[in-house]
């Protein structure tokens, strides 16, 4: 039950950094898309998403906010399982808690506000990548994480 703690604090931790950067967005970069230059390749933006990653479904009408809140509810309810029911593979569990904590900070966007606040943008140039949020960057790595641990994890 020890180690499930840890998961717990991991994913509360993504929650709290993640709310935390959305709000302080929220608050300093009115009007909608100010910018601020960091450097040459990284800027912060406002930029709010009706849809899912890349824009997904975000000129779809609203009804994407229920369907991906949908799809949301569901992972996490399985997310929650899997990391109870392997809580002792640490690497995995870690993995699946920070595609957890991510999870809720985007759903907790898409209950309260109906949309999902990004603001990081990283470009190169005139190229910009879409913007995203600690969220986003949570769930990357949480799948960066798993397919690591998938590819190298020791057959007992």
């Amino acid at each position: 039950m020890r180690n499930f703690r840890v998961y717990l604090l991991i994913i509360m931790i993504v929650i709290a950094v993640d709310q935390w950067t959305k709000s302080w967005v929220l608050s300093h970069l009115i009007p909608y898309h100010d910018v601020i230059t960091v450097n040459s390749l990284f800027n912060i933006v406002l930029a709010k998403n009706p849809g899912a990653a890349f824009s997904l479904l975000a000129n779809a009408g609203g009804w994407q906010r229920y369907f991906f809140t949908a799809i949301a509810v569901t992972a996490v309810i399985w997310l929650c399982i899997l990391i109870y029911r392997h809580q002792q593979e640490h690497f995995f569990s870690i993995s699946l808690s920070l595609i957890l904590g991510g999870a809720l900070g985007n759903l907790i966007d898409r209950l309260y506000v109906g949309v999902v606040t990004d603001f990081i943008q990283w470009h190169v140039g005139e190229h910009y990548w879409p913007s995203f949020n600690i969220a986003d960057s949570a769930i990357t790595v949480g799948v960066i994480c798993l397919i690591w641990d998938g590819l190298f994890k020791k057959n007992d």
